[in-house]
Order: C-alpha cells, then structure tokens, then sequence
C-alpha cells in the first residue's frame, strides 16, 4: 500500500439508529479454553476449522472469517482471546476446496504481490457465486450442534480484510440466525456492481460494526456513506468509523510491513477496535 494515512482526517460515522454502547468493555474473566481442529461437512466437501470455546457451560457462537492468508496461528491466537471473553468460535479454512490450512503459517514476511498467482485461485474459491452461502448456514448448524454452543443465543460472525465481504454474505445468509457482524479493514464492501456486499443489507437482520481503515477511507471516500445510507433504510444499527493513522490491515499482528517500512499492525487501534466488537457482542448475542 502507498497511502499514508497520517493525511487522511478522522471520520466517524454513526447510524442514527444505533444502540451500542459508547465506551469499551472490560475484559471478562479470562476462562479457560479448549481448543480443537474439526471438519465440517459442506455442500461442496469438507471444511477443515478451529473450534474454540470455553472449557464449561455454553456460549454465544461466533464465525470468525479470516484475512486472504486463511486460518493460521495468528488467526487461533485472536480466536482464543474472544473465547476466553465467552464465545465459542469457530474459525474455518476459507481455501477449503483448495488445500488444507495452514497455506501461510506466518504471514509477515509474504510478499503479496508475489504470492498472487498462489492467492488468485485460493480467493476465487471463496469469492464464487453461492460459496458462502453453501458455507455459512452448514458452520451456524455445526455451532448449534454443539453443547458449548448456547442455541438461544444468537450467533455473531466477524471477518478481516477480504473476511469483511464474507461476513456480510453470512449476515444475509442466515439472517434468523446471526445476531451481529463485524467487519475490520473490510475489502470491497461497497462496489460498483450487481454483487456489491452493502447491496445485501436490507436481507440482514443483525447489528453492524464497520471498522474502516484510514488509507481504504482514502481510497474509496464515498464508502462509508453508502454504507451509512443502507443500514439506516434498512433500520439497522451499525457503527461506522474510519480509524485514522491505519493501513488497511491493521488489525492482525502478523500482517507484513509497509512498502516504507512501517508496521501495518496497530496496537493501540487493533484494542479499541477489540473493544468495540466486546461491545456489539455483549448487546447483540445476549
């Protein structure tokens, strides 16, 4: 990326219609987890996945989705953090129909633009037509199907860069099912065609944080805006904000560097964004 979000201003928007809460939660707990590799059978195979969860009584369910380097140790280390806040996870292998997870185990050194012929047919797995929507509603009945799953909860669904498109297809997926979805530095969630992700808002019946990333808001200014406008004729509540000073991918520690050098992982923002996803949680999955 070569925008520096240093010179792009700090824009918040809110749905007129949201109830979330202003300030951060708190920590839970901190309970203690169990961690498991599972498959879940699928319209189109076996999706190999993390499921994590605390070690007693049952809990809201969570599909977390993750950034284009799939499920790896960075992504079941953000898994067992969210478990011990109460939530069984589960964290499926999105290159399923391709390849066994781990194709990155670390991230930080990948040369993106190199990887591409490795990463194209990996995306274009996932990003078929009808993929998530064969996906998503078999991972919502595996979570119901299991005891550490909490079925009079609803069930939240968060994703990371290229996981934000795909957390919006399972809103609209399985809308009497999922309760909340998160998007964080979320990759094309507003496009100019017929399968542009913010189009599937009036299908959702969940609340939304949209987390934006200070160089995506730069590059794509009007975004936010659509989004805003879609969720408010649709009466939702969501929470839209541009975090400023981030690079699209700020959340996710082992996200490689900068072109310039710099880290693209936040700290400092990647917790408050962590903060408010404890909060939609906490008032939409209760």
């Amino acid at each position: 990326m070569t925008n520096d979000p240093k010179e792009t201003r700090r824009d918040f928007v809110t749905s007129v219609t949201t109830g979330i809460a202003a300030a951060a939660v708190a920590s839970a707990a901190n309970l203690e987890i169990n961690e498991t590799d599972v498959e879940i059978k699928t319209p189109d195979g076996t999706c190999d996945a993390a499921f994590i969860h605390p070690k007693s009584g049952s809990h809201p369910g969570v599909i977390f989705w993750t950034d284009v380097f799939s499920l790896r140790p960075s992504m079941r280390e953000m898994g067992k953090r969210l478990a011990a806040e109460g939530y069984a996870v589960l964290i499926p292998n999105i290159y399923y129909r391709v390849s066994k997870a781990p194709q990155y185990p670390d991230a930080s050194n990948v040369n993106f633009q190199t990887e591409l012929p490795k990463l194209n047919p990996l995306r274009a797995s996932i990003n078929a037509a009808g993929a998530v929507e064969k996906d998503a509603p078999a991972f919502a009945a595996f979570l119901d199907s299991q005891k550490e799953v909490n079925k009079s909860k609803k069930i939240g669904t968060q994703g990371y860069c290229m996981g934000g498109p795909l957390v919006f297809r399972t809103c609209a997926s399985v809308p009497d099912r999922v309760g909340a979805g998160a998007t964080f530095h979320g990759g094309g969630l507003v496009a100019n065609n017929a399968n542009s992700p913010h189009l599937l808002i009036p299908k959702m019946h969940s609340q939304m944080l949209i987390a934006i990333a200070a160089t995506d808001d730069k590059n794509q200014p009007d975004a936010k805006d659509k989004l805003k406008e879609a969720f408010d004729e649709a009466h939702l509540k969501a929470e839209i904000e541009v975090y400023t000073g981030t690079y699209h991918g700020w959340c996710v520690p082992d996200m490689p560097k900068q072109g310039n050098g710099d880290s693209t992982y936040n700290k400092p923002d990647a917790e408050r964004a962590w903060g408010r996803l404890l909060v939609l949680y906490k008032s939409a999955l209760a």
